[in-house]
């Protein structure tokens, strides 16, 4: 993608959505599927994100979205593994609250690549933000159980905190739906992430329209 850092991440600072591969819940379909039908749709932000595969298969599925990405425009973040990332010449890192610390990873990506980090409360957030990352992930905004151990649900509060007080940009994430996205969008989120709303649909453009409608609206509001 030929955008420079700034350039990228300045789709987290407007009004976006964020998308997340699982394959888990993905209705027998491919992350590759899955990866090139939210292109198509218009999401301009993929992560990689698959915990059941052996390192060799998340390469090679990598590479494939790595290019899907590229002829669609967009960012590829990758989950947790910071070689990967290199391997694959994707946008940037993902790294939960159990992963490297971010002044670590930094050391091998080097100032061009992103870095995001999960934040659950107010001083994770702060932190993130002093050890130089370049968003965060804030969640699960709602009940979610995408993940084998999920964490309890932060709340809307968290994200209006978040929206007035958070020096990064955010992607409010967890328990998102197309129902309670609006909800979301009120408390300020810009950048947001529904995960099983979107993967496990039995129509995805169709599904992502509909959110890009809710969007749409609440921005002409």
């Amino acid at each position: 993608m030929s955008l420079n850092k700034e350039e990228k991440l300045q789709l987290f600072r407007t009004y976006n959505i964020y998308g997340l591969t699982v394959e888990k819940f993905s209705n027998g379909r491919s992350n590759i599927e899955v990866v090139k039908a939210m292109l198509e749709g218009g999401i301009k932000i993929i992560q990689y994100r698959e915990k059941y595969k052996s390192l060799k298969e998340k390469y090679e599925e990598c590479l494939q979205i790595r290019q899907l990405t590229e002829q669609y425009g967009a960012l590829l973040i990758v989950n947790d593994h910071a070689d990967l990332c290199l391997m694959v010449g994707a946008d940037g890192v993902h790294l939960g609250q159990e992963d490297y610390p971010v002044k670590e990873v930094r050391k091998i990506l080097g100032e061009d690549y992103i870095i995001g980090v999960t934040a659950h409360t107010k001083e994770q957030v702060e932190k993130a933000a002093e050890d130089g990352a370049d968003y965060v992930g804030l969640g699960p905004v709602f009940a979610s159980f995408t993940k084998d151990r999920p964490h309890p649900p932060i709340g809307i509060e968290m994200v209006s905190w978040a929206a007035k007080n958070c020096s990064l940009p955010f992607v409010a994430i967890g328990g998102i739906k197309e129902h309670n996205l609006k909800d979301v969008l009120d408390a300020g989120a810009k950048c947001v992430s529904l995960v099983t709303e979107i993967v496990g649909s039995d129509d995805i453009l169709k599904k992502i329209k509909r959110l890009w409608d809710i969007i749409k609206e609440f921005e002409r509001s």
